[in-house]
């Protein structure tokens, strides 16, 4: 399970609008519990990341499609 701070890179097999092979810092962590709405429907069931990426954007994105970036 990822932690906040942790920088990850957004796999490449990931949907185009979650930014492949995108590196971000982990800003936010929604667990399976607190996921209600018609927005995380569009996730597979699990945890979802909000990353802010270099560029100041910021998304939610599933877990699955992440990967820690080691220093």
């Amino acid at each position: 399970m990822l932690t906040y701070d942790d920088t990850v890179m957004v796999k490449p097999d990931a949907a185009e609008r979650f930014r492949p092979g995108a590196r971000g810092s982990v800003v936010g962590i929604t667990p399976p519990e607190d996921r209600r709405g018609a927005h995380f429907e569009q996730f597979p069931e699990g945890v979802v990341y909000l990353v802010e990426f270099e560029d100041g954007e910021a998304l939610d994105v599933h877990g699955s499609w992440l990967e820690i970036v080691r220093a």
